[in-house]
C-alpha cells in the first residue's frame, strides 16, 4: 500500500489512511458495541495493509486500547503505528488533566493495555486550563528520550495553545476536528503547522456520515443543531458533484472524499472509524481512487462555502 507519510520531524512513517477506533471498544461513547466486532474490525485493518490505529483511553475508558493491546500480539509490532491519547483524570470525573506527572503515568497505564513496551505517537488529548502546555509536552519528550513514545502530538488544542506546547520546538503532530464541511483549521492552524513541520490529522473526517452521500433533503432534522437550511442544502448540492466523481471512478462518495484527504498535502493521515469490518474493507479501497488536479480542485471549490 502506497502513499506513506512521515511524522512531523520523527521517524515515524505511516499510511495516509489509518483506522480510528471510537467504535472499539467504546462503550461509553457508542450504545450497542460488541468486542468481538473491536476484535474483527482492526484484524481487518491490519490484513488489508492499513498501518495507522488511532485509539485513547476515553474510547471505553481503556478497552479500546485493550482490544488493540490483544490483536497486535499476532502481528510484527514494528510494522504498525499505533496513536494513543490521554488526558482523562479518572479520579477527578474524567476531567483533563496535563501535569506532567499525570502524564506520564497516562503513559504507563496505556502502555500496559496495549501490551507493548513504546506508544508511536501519544497526543494529549485534551487541553486543561492550569498547566503550561510547554511544561506537558516537555514531560512527553521526557518518555521520547526514554524510548516509551516515539511522536508527541497534541488534540483540541487552539491556535495559541499550538504554538505555547510547541514552545521548545517538541509537538510533532495535531489531531483536530476538520471535515470539508468544518474548514477552520485551513485559516487557524495550517501555515504554523507547515512553518514548523508539524503533521495534522483530521478526525470527524466524514463528518458523522454526513459526507457519506447517504442522506436526502428529507434528513435535515437529524443536522438542524449544526447546520441551517441552506448550508444543509448546500452540503447537498456539494455531494451530488462529488457523485459524479465517484460515479467516474466506480467508488462510493465516502471512498471519494477520503481520497481527497489523502490527496491533500496539508493533511498527514486520516483516520476515518469503522464499526465492523466491512466498513474497513470499503474505506480502504479508497487508497484505490487517484483523483485528478482537476477533480480534487472541483471537490474543493463545491464545499468552499465552508472555508
Amino acid at each position: 500500500m502506497a502513499k506513506e507519510v512521515t511524522i512531523g520531524k520523527t521517524d515515524v512513517k505511516t499510511t495516509k489512511l489509518g483506522l480510528g477506533t471510537n467504535k472499539v471498544g467504546g462503550h461509553n461513547l457508542f450504545p450497542g458495541l460488541k468486542d468481538e466486532d473491536g476484535y474483527a474490525l482492526v484484524k481487518e485493518a491490519l490484513d488489508a495493509g492499513v498501518v495507522l490505529i488511532d485509539t485513547a483511553y476515553m474510547y471505553g475508558e481503556g478497552r479500546s486500547e485493550e482490544i488493540i493491546g490483544d490483536v497486535i500480539q499476532d502481528y510484527d509490532r514494528s510494522k504498525i503505528v499505533i496513536a494513543t491519547k490521554g488526558a482523562q483524570d479518572a479520579s477527578n470525573g474524567n476531567k483533563p488533566n496535563n501535569s506532567p506527572a499525570f502524564l506520564k503515568q497516562a503513559v504507563e497505564d496505556s502502555l500496559k493495555r496495549l501490551k507493548t513496551d513504546y506508544i508511536d505517537i501519544f497526543y494529549i488529548h485534551f487541553p486543561d486550563e492550569t498547566t503550561p502546555k510547554d511544561e506537558a509536552v516537555a514531560a512527553l519528550n521526557e518518555l521520547k528520550e526514554a524510548g516509551k513514545i516515539r511522536a508527541i502530538g497534541v488534540s483540541n488544542f487552539s491556535l495559541d495553545q499550538i504554538k505555547e506546547a510547541n514552545k521548545n520546538n517538541q509537538v510533532d503532530i495535531v489531531e483536530d476536528h476538520y471535515s470539508l464541511v468544518y474548514r477552520g483549521a485551513e485559516k487557524d492552524e495550517w501555515t504554523y503547522l507547515k512553518e514548523n513541520q508539524i503533521s495534522f490529522v483530521p478526525y470527524f473526517p466524514l463528518a458523522s456520515g454526513l459526507l457519506t452521500g447517504k442522506y436526502t433533503k428529507d434528513d435535515y432534522a437529524k443536522f438542524e443543531k449544526q447546520y441551517s437550511q441552506d448550508q444543509f442544502n448546500t452540503i447537498l448540492s456539494a455531494l451530488d458533484k462529488v457523485k459524479a466523481i465517484a460515479d467516474s471512478h466506480g467508488v462510493t462518495v465516502a471512498q471519494t472524499i477520503l481520497a481527497w484527504y489523502i490527496a491533500n498535502p496539508a493533511i498527514g493521515a486520516v483516520i476515518p472509524g469503522a464499526r465492523n469490518a466491512d466498513q474497513v474493507e470499503a474505506n480502504v479501497k479508497a487508497l484505490d481512487v487517484d483523483l485528478t488536479q482537476a477533480e480534487y480542485e472541483q471537490i474543493d471549490q463545491a464545499f468552499a462555502a465552508f472555508k
